[in-house]
């Protein structure tokens, strides 16, 4: 029983040591604790920061993906477009040129027609010049009456 009584003793001088000794560095441990918690903290902070700058560093690099791609497909566009202005310009040109050629074709026509025309008109005087007998076409017939004597 004394063994117990002085087990009993030494568990509550324990104790009582314990909790003074806790009591002294309670300030000292919440500051611990206070400095573990505001590092923790600046630690989920820092990583967050991180993960936000690695995130918009993404958004970035995905638009000026977009942007880049949107510009090539622009100049895509534009190319194209101009490649069906040359081919309209072209077609135009080659269309002018065959209606002029078409216009000179008739003009040579009408200019051969209106010669064949008139060298038809002049044949056609010049046949009507020798039927009618104008201009000394025709030799001159005599008639002359001879007297039954």
């Amino acid at each position: 029983m004394v063994e117990e009584e002085a087990a009993k003793r030494i568990e509550e001088l324990v104790q009582k040591r314990v909790e003074e000794e806790l009591e002294k560095r309670k300030e000292e441990i919440e500051a611990e604790v206070q400095r573990r918690v505001e590092e923790a903290k600046r630690a989920m902070e820092r990583q967050m920061m991180e993960e936000m700058e690695w995130r918009q560093a993404k958004l970035r690099e995905e638009e000026k993906r977009r942007e880049e791609e949107e510009r090539k497909k622009r100049e895509e566009l534009e190319r194209i477009m101009e490649e069906n202005n040359r081919k309209i310009e072209e077609a135009q040109k080659k269309l002018a040129e065959e209606r002029l050629a078409m216009v000179e074709e008739q003009r040579l026509m009408e200019e051969e027609r209106q010669r064949m025309r008139k060298e038809h008109e002049k044949r056609a005087k010049e046949e009507q010049k020798k039927i009618l007998g104008k201009n000394n076409s025709r030799p001159k017939l005599c008639f002359t009456l001879k007297s039954a004597t």
